[in-house]
């Protein structure tokens, strides 16, 4: 029969078998979770591969439009530099320009002058040589172009001019 050596044997190859089970349990979950989190690692690799990429074609894009930008502003300069120049040639001629203004306005005055007063004189002539009256130099439809006599004023603002200014 038994005695209490091989219960013990028995005892000890049991909870043997029980731990190794345990293990082999423990064993295989780890592999199970070795596998995903090794799957799970090659497609944040792809992925991040993928934003990697992306992230360079930004840069990039990134690149071009600041290169295209310091383009404009070089452009901007040149233009700023032209536009300086420019004001200080017009600030030189500005004196000059005035003068010449000036001239040609007093020059333009005084040959208007002159043809307004010949034409008056003119008109003087023709009117003390036909035997008649001089023309009102200010009438209203003498000169050519200038139209006739005004119209009376209709409703209230004419009623108020016939009657002296009382209503």
């Amino acid at each position: 029969m038994l005695n209490a050596v091989w219960v013990a044997v028995i005892a000890a190859a049991f909870c043997w078998a029980v731990l190794v089970a345990a293990a082999v349990y423990v064993l295989v979950k780890l592999a199970r979770l070795i596998n995903q989190t090794s799957a799970a690692v090659t497609g944040l690799r792809e992925s991040s591969d993928a934003v990697i990429e992306r992230a360079h074609a930004t840069l990039d894009a990134t690149a071009g439009q600041l290169t295209r930008t310091d383009e404009i502003t070089a452009s901007m300069d040149q233009v700023a530099g032209n536009m300086a120049e420019l004001t200080g040639r017009v600030t030189q001629f500005a004196p000059l320009a005035k003068l010449a203004a000036a001239q040609t306005g007093s020059r333009f005055a005084r040959v208007s002058a002159l043809v307004y007063g010949v034409r008056h004189a003119a008109e003087l002539r023709a009117g003390a040589g036909s035997g008649g009256r001089p023309p009102a130099p200010h009438s209203r439809g003498t000169t050519p172009g200038t139209p006739g006599p005004r119209p009376p004023l209709r409703g209230e603002a004419g009623r108020a001019i016939e009657s002296g200014g009382r209503r």
